[in-house]
């Protein structure tokens, strides 16, 4: 490439009948979380558990009682006696330490030697069956959402020129316009570029919890002193002593030399060489806010806010108690050994993630909810495992806004996650031609921004084109960093979070393909939720209901994956059992119900909800409001077509 002759890419980047009985109302009804999350992996192993006990219960406030209840669950468990292995060698009987209380109110424990799954769950279940226990979780490692390279070859232009309209402002960063077709590009693209007429993220800061971050002279760092490294274990933050440090500054992850590289060590599977450092906090922290309009590399989705970057993952990745910890602190929240946070993130970017479901109950879900709760905006990638992302975490993580990967030309990427427990998709690149599932690679649908060279220590700096949800998580908080500088800017109202998702979701612009899965609303579009947030017009509208009379079935209706319809009925004083319905046809549909307004393209805020496998969706109410009650049929993992929709009620 001529106009960016350091360019480098070769660096690892990494979801009727016409009677219904009023008991099919418990669908509506929320789950009880589990109290144990079951150690998945079977190829993993586990030494370090989280415990949380119930309010009041002794062990809440005193570590002795914390050791005294698992070691007797140990002792329940039988691993406490010496044993022998199949192989013939001895194992020691299993002891415990304390480790420390979580931000959350959770305490982590560690034992003498690592347990296989079944071990791990024989443990989780003795430690479970204590009633002060709330909830026991293995401390999961996560890792980077590890994302596909760009080929070597980096002479192929991306485009010739800028082709979305208006852009009144366009910035004169040299490789802007022939390599970030995901700010501009109409189909594929996320409306970065006219968003920039309204906002630039300015007195926001975005928290990216990734691997730290390296110096570059295309992104602001002056706060990487004011982050913080949360990794707690040296084996995995590199350090020659355990326990966190200030800073925000990225050591390194390679995992190609030893000790990292020894299978015995349970960083890599036999067989697998490691790899170099990957970089992936700074590429992540460029999309969100590289600076921009510079005459320098490459532009940022919110320019003008600070990045706080926060350590969590190193060698071999990060567990979920120091990214738990994490969440709380960058949110505002207090964390035991560690300085209060000065520069309060109001979004926190986090595009990492492992397999295993998140529950309110788990201690990544409490962490997000308490971030919440302060008014931060967490977003999350979905993953690259071209499977449903209920089964990652924090992917499933409840009010986590997470996103899934679009290619060039609109399509799901084919590594992306997807289901239900996506909220939108947004750019996170393709690899092969028209973003197919393979071929050969090509340049054109990478995502490109700021990275390092260096090998092992941090390097020279450099750029580089990536693919996956990791560069997909970005846009959208740089898209959030955008709403909510522009709405402190007109001095309205901060949104929450609650609505912050809202407007991604109702401003998301639809797919323009038929998707193969769901992946959400649609593709991020910063301008218009820009505009929506601040109460334009041309911020995507209102969606119009059509209109359901009492008691008249509507046939024939129809959708494609990752697309709704939205519907209304007036429902008058003194009526009573609303009942309403899908019925009949093909595919799969979800029913939402909201009472005085649309319910959000993925349920989220709906006031009932029917998600059953198939067409046949059924919501019965006893005693409706006097109100207009919005429906929306959402299509689910295929198309659906000739479904009925019916609402009726007494009077």
């Amino acid at each position: 490439m001529k106009s960016l002759p350091f360019l480098r890419t070769s660096v690892l980047a990494t979801a009727l009948v016409l009677a219904i009985p009023l008991a099919h109302a418990v669908d509506d009804l929320p789950m009880t979380a589990p109290k144990i999350s079951v150690a998945s992996e079977t190829n993993q192993t586990y030494d370090r558990f989280i415990v949380t006990y119930r309010d009041n219960s002794a062990e809440r406030s005193d570590r002795s009682a914390v050791l005294q209840n698992v070691r007797a669950a140990v002792s329940r468990s039988g691993l406490d006696r010496a044993t022998v292995s199949s192989n013939g060698a001895a194992i020691s009987p299993l002891s415990v330490s304390y480790q420390r209380k979580l931000a959350v109110g959770a305490d982590l424990v560690r034992t003498s030697r690592k347990l296989s799954q079944s071990e791990a769950n024989n443990l989780m279940q003795q430690i479970a069956a204590d009633p002060a226990v709330a909830h026991v979780q293995p401390d999961y490692r996560r890792q980077i959402v590890r994302d596909i390279k760009a080929p070597l070859d980096v002479s192929e232009q991306v485009k010739t020129q800028i082709s979305a309209t208006p852009q009144t402002f366009t910035p004169n960063d040299p490789d802007y316009a022939q390599y970030q077709w995901h700010f501009w590009d109409p189909i594929g693209g996320a409306n970065i570029n006219n968003a920039w007429d309204l906002a630039d993220g300015t007195d926001i800061t975005v928290a990216v919890l990734d691997t730290g971050i390296t110096r570059h002279s295309d992104i602001d760092t002056s706060l990487a002193d004011a982050g913080y490294d949360f990794i707690s274990d040296a084996f995995i933050s590199g350090r020659d002593t355990d326990g966190r440090a200030a800073g925000g500054w990225d050591l390194g992850d390679w995992t190609n030399t030893a000790p990292w590289n020894d299978p015995s060590a349970g960083c890599l599977a036999a067989g697998d060489p490691g790899q170099s450092s990957s970089w992936h906090g700074t590429h992540v922290s460029g999309t969100v806010a590289e600076l921009t309009n510079n005459t320098k590399g490459m532009a940022g989705v919110a320019h003008n806010a600070k990045v706080l970057p926060v350590r969590v993952l190193g060698h071999c990745g990060g567990h979920d108690s120091d990214i738990a910890d994490a969440i709380e602190w960058a949110s505002g929240g207090h964390v035991d050994g560690v300085p209060d946070n000065t520069h309060v993130a109001q979004v926190i970017n986090m595009s990492l993630g492992g397999p295993g479901t998140c529950s309110a109950s788990d201690v990544t879900g409490k962490a997000i909810a308490d971030a919440i709760s302060r008014g931060t905006t967490v977003v999350v990638s979905a993953g690259n495992s071209a499977t449903d992302a209920a089964n990652f975490s924090p992917a499933s993580c409840p009010g986590a806004v997470t996103v899934a990967s679009n290619g060039i030309t609109g399509k799901r990427a084919f590594y992306s996650n997807y289901g239900s427990t996506v909220t939108l998709a947004a750019p996170g690149g393709g690899v092969y031609a028209n973003d197919a599932s393979s071929g050969t690679t090509v340049n054109t649908g990478f995502v490109f921004s700021a990275l390092n060279a260096g090998k092992t220590s941090p390097g020279a700096e450099d750029y580089a084109g990536y693919a996956g949800t990791s560069q997909a998580a970005p846009h959208v908080s740089g898209t959030v960093a955008m709403i909510l500088g522009a709405t402190k800017a007109a001095g309205m109202a901060t949104p929450s979070p609650a609505e912050i998702k809202d407007a991604l979701v109702k401003s998301a612009r639809p797919f323009p393909v038929l998707l193969d899965h769901p992946i959400g609303a649609g593709i991020v579009d910063a301008y218009a939720a820009v505009n929506r947030a601040l109460g334009n017009d041309d911020g995507g509208g209102d969606e119009t209901a059509t209109p359901l009379a009492k008691g008249v079935i509507l046939s024939a209706q129809s959708g494609n994956p990752g697309t709704s319809a939205l519907y209304a009925i007036d429902v008058p004083a003194g009526a009573t059992v609303l009942n309403i319905r899908t019925i009949g046809g093909t595919g799969d549909v979800s029913l939402y119900v909201k009472v005085g307004s649309a319910p959000a393209a993925d349920g989220s805020d709906a006031s009932y909800k029917s998600t059953r496998p198939g067409n046949n969706e059924a919501v019965v109410i006893a005693t409706p409001q006097a109100a207009v009650y919005y429906l929306r049929l959402s299509a689910g993992q295929t198309a659906f077509a000739n479904v009925s929709v019916l609402a009726d009620y007494k009077q």
